[in-house]
């Protein structure tokens, strides 16, 4: 299966640097992964390109849940996805790119911190670490969905 990661989020504001640092992590491995920093848009056309059956989207996500939480998330939940904040609308982006992949999955971490400054908190790094091994072992079903 021919599977894609963006990882978004700005490494300049601790915790939303999250996404970033699970596409680093799996750069090398069976996954296509990309940092996307702030403009998730900018991968579209790789997007387009490589034409994922799985799509994942890796980013903070304000879910009202413990920090350092891992949900899988609906498409329409997608606005509490950080990635909302940073350049085009996420909504926007999907969009544009939903016709050219099989299958999107936006995945959130529950971030701790998202002030100015570098550097995961513990409690996210240990998410970020979990949801890296969980991807590697294509264990995506181990995942728990966010629910209302």
């Amino acid at each position: 299966m021919k599977r894609m990661l963006l990882g978004v989020g700005n490494r300049l504001s601790r915790d939303d640097a999250v996404g970033p640092h699970v596409a680093a992590a799996l750069v090398g491995s069976s996954w296509n992964a990309v940092d996307c920093g702030t403009a998730l848009e900018n991968a579209s056309g790789l997007v387009a390109r490589e034409g994922p059956e799985l799509l994942v989207i890796v980013d903070a996500a304000h879910m009202s849940l413990p920090p350092g939480s891992i949900r899988t998330m609906p498409l329409e939940f997608q606005d509490r996805m950080l990635a909302s904040t940073h350049g085009l609308p996420l909504g926007f982006v999907m969009d544009r790119i939903r016709d050219q992949v099989g299958e999107i999955l936006l995945i959130g971490i529950e971030p701790e911190e998202v002030s100015f400054g570098e550097g995961l908190s513990p409690v996210v790094e240990r998410a970020a670490t979990s949801l890296i091994e969980c991807l590697q072992r294509d264990a995506l079903d181990e995942l728990l969905p966010l629910t209302v």
